[in-house]
């Protein structure tokens, strides 16, 4: 396999705006990259019609504005995956430059991707990422010469300390501004003969720079229409002419066209490599990645030293936390009093306890949480930029088998432990559907950063400082434990099958920089607080509403005090407020609902605080601080807690928390396991089977500690 430059087609002005896409295998530094180019300025959603994650961002280049699409993570545009078809279908749209990202300790594999791109007939710039690797491990390549026998701009790059940063940019600037050369993979004479026949038969709508790319497709694909073949005529005589062409060389060859093509593929990139390249020299002794997973990868060291790290990360959260979340507390506290001191003391205005019961009580209850959910995002950021995280998957594959669940799932899982959304996205990376199922049903158990504030209310009330750590540590691990049984009985009921093998890359082992560790945290704690301000907000202003409307028309403790009782003023004002709550809509929902909860220690405020958190766990929080603030606004998330130790017992504690624990995940999960498995029926077992599990559990729990306490 060959490589051939054809000469320049057109020319591509430097815009004043122009758009390039980063392409890259796994585990290749190419979000490192997008980070330290693009900064803070960043935008994450989803890619229209599929739940795969885009992100995109920008950064200047002179007077132009740069549009960086991050693409997902793929070996290869065979668009076998949504993540592989999403590659495919961005680089059709055309954008001005396409950066390969190559990891260049393992070019033969990267360049791969390289050669598709260039047959899809884009304008890229090879990008070789940790070449300070490379350089620490002896090898050498001729930069020069690779860009001389490609056509195409190549540079070396350590994205994550910032070398070669500029040199990037430089290489961008030239590929988007100078002509476009039309780059073509020269596969052979026989392929590119099967190629010529299928290519003049292609539908009209196929650009002519994608033709060969389309008939190779069509040719891989069996005469199967990709998403690039539209239109019926031209797709009926293009796929007659592909199934044709593979028939004809199978036959000749004897192996399947797909070992044929690979053969040629890779072919072209040895022999690239072995004109530009160096290679490092054979070493004997064992790196220090070897020797590092020796010891955090053991059969049996391994899961405690998981296990461990997890812990302290989980202790950092609460004792470092601590402080910051003090000054949140206080800052919400002194808002809270200056808007109540704008009306006279002991009025009785909607507007005034719509704001300090309401907003500042919801809202603020909720905010209070943050340096905890930021450290919590910090821990795993680092996990998963040090190369940790892939061992910890490593290490859990033969305990995940035995309960039906692959070893890949434990990577969403993982990523349930910030927010079950991605998590479940995350499981696109499971090739088998059973498993797919399975981990998506499952993933709510992983406590979510959504629960977080939750655990950080009840954990300090109902539990001593010292058993704090290990009380958080433990729910934690209790999720895990309920969602390995409920994988196994899944496995064993409705979603029966064989187990996938598990084949899994290890990235080497990276000290985590600054900057990509503090963008994640970040980025992860917008999302709480975007949540904060939008849906939190909202809901903390419906239950407002619920808990205040409509008034009592008389009030039990004036008779009382008409009858001549002394009851401070203290207990006046919360006598009246359980009054308003007793008749208000929630509290009448709430006492509708108790007895069902009543059996696992709840009662009707309990009841009241979680109907809203079926829509977002962690307004949670704020339910109950707007439960408990009608009267007492000014307590904040201390007084909630003295409060919550006072009315109810440890035992209804720990009830609580597994009920939170297991019950219902929110509405934005139950929506993306409906679009991620294609069925509603999977949606509803997720809302009412987990409901269903966390009442017996809890249940169980309370009715036999009762015996013992």
């Amino acid at each position: 396999m060959a490589l051939t430059l054809l000469a320049p087609q057109s020319t591509i002005p430097v815009a004043a705006r122009f758009r390039i896409a980063l392409a890259g295998n796994p585990n290749c530094g190419k979000t490192s990259l997008f980070n330290a180019l693009t900064g803070t300025r960043q935008h994450v959603a989803n890619y229209p019609g599929v739940t795969v994650e885009r992100r995109t961002g920008t950064f200047s280049l002179g007077d132009a504005t740069v549009e960086v699409v991050d693409l997902p993570g793929t070996y290869g545009l065979s668009a076998f995956s949504p993540e592989e078809r999403v590659a495919e279908d961005e680089l059709a749209t055309g954008p001005d430059v396409v950066v390969v990202v190559a990891d260049s300790m393992q070019l033969q594999r990267n360049l791969v991707l390289l050669s598709q791109v260039l047959l899809a007939g884009a304008n890229p710039v090879l990008c070789l990422n940790m070449a300070d690797e490379a350089r620490a491990a002896g090898q050498k390549l001729d930069v020069p010469l690779m860009e001389k026998l490609l056509g195409l701009p190549v540079v070396e790059t350590v994205a994550r300390t910032g070398e070669g940063l500029d040199a990037l940019r430089e290489a961008i600037r030239r590929a988007a501004a100078a002509p476009l050369p039309r780059h073509r993979v020269v596969l052979g004479e026989e392929l590119d003969g099967a190629l010529s026949a299928i290519a003049p038969l292609l539908p009209g709508e196929v650009a002519p720079r994608q033709r060969e790319w389309a008939a190779l497709r069509l040719l891989l694909e069996a005469g199967e229409p990709g998403p690039r073949v539209e239109g019926p005529a031209g797709r009926e005589k293009a796929a007659a002419e592909a199934r044709r062409q593979r028939a004809r060389l199978e036959a000749k060859h004897e192996r399947a066209i797909s070992v044929f093509v690979a053969e040629r593929t890779f072919g072209f990139v040895d022999g690239l490599l072995r004109e530009t390249r160096t290679p490092p020299p054979r070493i004997d002794a064992r790196v220090l990645s070897d020797r590092l997973d020796d010891v955090v990868a053991h059969r049996w060291l391994g899961l405690p030293i998981f296990a461990a790290v997890l812990y302290g990360i989980f202790w950092l959260t609460f004792t470092v936390g601590e402080a910051p979340m003090g000054w949140i507390e206080s800052g919400v506290g002194l808002l809270g009093s200056a808007v109540s001191g704008l009306w006279p003391a002991g009025s009785e205005s909607v507007l005034r306890s719509l704001l300090v019961d309401g907003v500042i009580a919801g809202v603020g209850g909720v905010l209070v949480f943050l340096p905890n959910i930021l450290l919590l995002f910090l821990g795993l950021a680092l996990l998963e930029d040090s190369g940790y995280m892939a061992r910890a998957a490593f290490l859990t594959d033969r305990a995940m088998h035995r309960f039906g669940l692959h070893g890949k799932s434990f990577l969403p899982m993982m990523t349930g432990f910030g927010c079950t959304v991605p998590g479940i996205l995350a499981t696109r990376t499971l090739e088998n559907e059973r498993d797919r199922l399975t981990t998506m049903l499952v993933l709510p158990l992983m406590s979510c950063g959504a629960r977080l504030p939750i655990w950080m209310l009840l954990v300090p009330a109902f539990f001593p400082p010292a058993w704090r750590a290990p009380a958080l540590w433990l729910i934690y691990a209790s999720g895990i434990a309920l969602a390995l049984l409920l994988a196994l009985l899944l496995r064993r009921t409705i979603l029966p099958g064989e187990d996938a093998p598990f084949v899994m890359e290890l990235p080497p082992y990276r000290i985590p920089t600054l900057k990509s560790v503090v963008l994640k945290m970040l980025d992860r704690g917008g999302l709480y607080l975007r949540k904060a301000g939008t849906v939190i907000l909202g809901i903390s202003i419906l239950l407002w509403a619920a808990t205040s409307f409509p008034k009592p028309s008389s009030y039990a403790v004036d008779a009382r005090l008409a009858a001549g009782e002394a009851i401070p003023e203290s207990d006046l004002a919360n006598a009246r407020a359980a009054e308003e709550l007793s008749v208000s809509v929630a509290g009448r929902a709430g006492r509708l609902l108790e007895p069902v909860f009543a059996p696992l220690g709840f009662d009707w405020k309990m009841v009241t605080a979680m109907i809203g958190a079926f829509a977002a766990k962690e307004v949670f929080v704020a339910q109950m601080g707007i439960v408990y603030a009608i009267g007492d606004a000014e307590e904040g998330a201390a007084g909630l807690r003295a409060r919550l130790a006072r009315d109810y017992a440890p035992l209804v504690g720990i009830s609580l928390i597994l009920f939170l624990l297991i019950s219902a995940p929110c509405m934005a999960t139950i929506a993306v396991t409906r679009r991620e498995s294609g069925r509603w029926r999977w949606a509803f077992l997720q809302l009412f089977g987990l409901t269903a599990v966390a009442w017996l559990v809890s249940f169980t729990v309370f009715q036999v500690g009762r015996l013992f306490l």
